[in-house]
């Protein structure tokens, strides 16, 4: 069950993980309005590129402010934001540089192409930004939906990459000039290291390296806080208050990525609350097995003197023990293809078209059989859909015994609304375990 995490004061931080494609920022959005229905202030992050949990929260446009989300009932509150890595930047530097200083920050050509876009930024901002939700204590629960595939997680390196960053050669080289100041300074630059700034001006081009320079000479002073506050997020991602949930689909390339994380969060000491197995089949005539409804298929598709007796008819299966009732498969409840017509007829009752061409009988009687022989093999192709599901769970779970597995069956059209967010939410709460934060 999903809701005790829900309902913990004391779970202040959800990660949802996972590839592409799997429906994370669904359930990112599903369990932020869950939560909020159930008395909690939340805000949902997303960090994934997609505007569908804006469309599905009835929001315009999301970005670096957390808008209010209208519809959502009960007491709480859910806020929604998407992180905007080039805004989050400018705001770091806004804090924590005097005027003068930040206005040479933020001019830099070097800087607008690094907060743009430089690889490992996004990550990083996510960090700065999830400490920043988190310092306000504006909301009790902070819901984050993380980019898809592996990268998801280089968040979590984004300390260590950051401080062999800074320690490296080269930024202690572009460095060195600033920190010795005023002529020394230039006398070092143009004496010692004269060959190797000539050489990187003729690699990287004597603008861009100067750029370069400014930026590392203005940004000097900050360098030690981004390290500390970054330090400080990754010790609030390992500690009590704080649940990773991967999210995957019943397919073997999801459950292999979604092995990654879960082993990935392990070694890094991560707070596993468990695995949302999302968009799982099902079927209402699971009793009917594959088999018995492709035999059945081909027999009402073969010529009558051509059958096999011992084959299952249509009635067969609809009085066979194990056909399962809910579905239905009886020709005696067909839909009026001819009618166009949604709602069941039985062939007991003649149409229209039968009591005028009394004659056309047994071509009515083909298209009922063949209507039938279609349905069974659709349902068989479904009952093989779910035995393949149900392996590819079976070996994560054989893999991986200690990881709590919340099943979510599969809704017939994509969310678009409160509505549909609220019936994931439901069924996430009635699919299985994962119950509460580390």
């Amino acid at each position: 069950m999903i809701d005790p995490l829900l309902d913990d004061p004391g779970t202040r931080i959800i990660v949802c993980c996972g590839s592409g494609g799997v429906g994370k920022t669904t359930t990112a959005a599903a369990l932020g309005v869950r939560a909020a229905e159930r008395g909690r202030k939340v805000v949902v992050l997303t960090i994934d590129p997609a505007r569908r949990l804006a469309q599905s929260m009835g929001i315009d446009s999301l970005d670096n402010t957390p808008r209010r989300v209208k519809g959502v009932r009960g007491d709480g509150e859910l806020h929604a934001m998407m992180l905007d890595m080039k805004r989050t930047f400018d705001e770091i530097v806004e804090a924590h540089a005097d005027p003068d200083r930040a206005k040479a920050i933020l001019t830099n050509p070097f800087y607008q192409s690094l907060s743009a876009g430089f690889a490992g930024t996004q990550e990083y901002m996510a960090m700065e930004k999830l400490g920043q939700l988190r310092a306000r204590d504006e909301w009790d629960l902070i819901v984050v939906d993380t980019p898809p595939s592996r990268s998801a997680l280089d968040f979590l390196d984004a300390p260590k990459r950051l401080g062999s960053f800074l320690d490296g050669k080269f930024i202690k080289l572009l460095m060195a000039p600033a920190k010795m100041g005023g002529r020394a300074g230039m006398k070092f630059l143009n004496v010692g290291m004269s060959m190797m700034t000539g050489t990187l001006g003729k690699l990287l081009g004597g603008p861009f390296l100067h750029d370069v320079q400014t930026f590392v000479a203005a940004m000097d002073t900050m360098f030690g806080g981004f390290r500390t506050r970054a330090d400080a997020t990754y010790r609030l991602l390992q500690a009590p208050g704080t649940a990773f949930l991967v999210v995957a689909a019943p397919e073997r390339d999801a459950l292999r990525e979604a092995a990654y994380f879960v082993e990935r969060l392990a070694a890094d000491d991560m707070p596993l609350a468990g695995l949302v197995l999302n968009r799982v089949h099902g079927s209402a005539a699971a009793r009917l097995s594959a088999e018995r409804a492709l035999a059945a298929a081909e027999n009402l598709e073969e010529p009558p003197e051509a059958a096999d007796t011992d084959a299952p008819d249509a009635s067969d299966i609809h009085d066979a023990p194990d056909s399962g009732h809910t579905e239905n498969l009886d020709e005696r409840r067909i839909v009026d293809q001819e009618a166009g017509k949604a709602e069941g007829r039985s062939t007991s009752d003649p149409s229209p078209d039968a009591v005028n061409s009394p004659g056309d009988t047994g071509s009515c009687e083909d298209s009922i059989e063949r209507l039938t022989a279609g349905l069974l093999r659709l349902h068989a192709e479904r009952m093989q859909v779910l035995a393949r599901e149900r392996r590819t769970r079976d070996r994560f779970t054989a893999l991986h015994p200690e990881v709590a597995v919340a099943e979510v069956a599969a809704l017939p059209g994509d969310v678009h609304d409160l509505t549909g967010l609220r019936t994931i939410g439901d069924r996430l709460a009635a699919g299985g375990p994962p119950a509460g934060a580390a």
